[in-house]
């Protein structure tokens, strides 16, 4: 007979959300040069989607300026491609295989836009939390349709579910209050 969720595998699920949130926030830069501003990007190489940082080396010359060197020469077209699709606000500057992307001066209106991408970087965290929750439902409703769980018992755990959701968003909510303003900031 089992006695129930493992919260700790719904808190692990729930804090792996938060997790990936907080590493796409690190590519979201505000003005200065960094490695990790690419990590969102992934480049269509040999039939698959890969990671940037698994075609080109990144290195950071200057504090206003990418360098990224691709290994293939083949490639180059689809890196640069990948880095302009990838909705950054990068334009690279394209020199054989060796790509300089000059990172612009933040103006209110890119700010702008990438409050915005961190909004929907937030939701889609949201959305994996309400995810992880409903796995967490659906067990109950299982367990208590099986006969393994009394209804207080699903109750008393459903409302232990709800309030684990709750502070996961709120959380993220914090971590998206804190790069909007760091965003903002001038």
């Amino acid at each position: 007979m089992e006695d129930g969720l493992d919260f700790k595998d719904f808190t692990r699920r729930m804090q792996g959300a938060v997790s990936v949130l907080k590493t796409e926030f690190g590519g979201l830069r505000t003005g200065r040069a960094s490695p990790s501003l690419l990590d969102p990007v992934t480049v269509d190489a040999y039939g698959t989607q890969m990671p940037i940082n698994q075609v080109a080396t990144i290195s950071v010359p200057e504090p206003r300026m990418l360098s990224v060197q691709v290994w293939d020469k083949a490639l180059a077209g689809a890196v640069d491609r990948a880095i302009r699709d990838a909705n950054l606000g990068l334009n690279p500057i394209m020199e054989g295989t060796l790509l300089r992307i000059p990172i612009p001066e933040l103006n209110a209106e890119r700010r702008q836009e990438m409050v915005k991408v961190a909004h929907k970087y937030a939701e889609q965290a949201r959305i994996a939390v309400r995810h992880v929750r409903k796995d967490g439902m659906d067990t109950l409703k299982k367990l208590e349709k099986d006969g393994h769980h009394s209804i207080d018992d699903t109750r008393a755990e459903s409302d232990q579910l709800q309030k684990l959701t709750d502070d996961m968003v709120k959380e993220i909510d914090d971590v998206l209050a804190t790069k909007e303003h760091e965003i903002m900031q001038v």
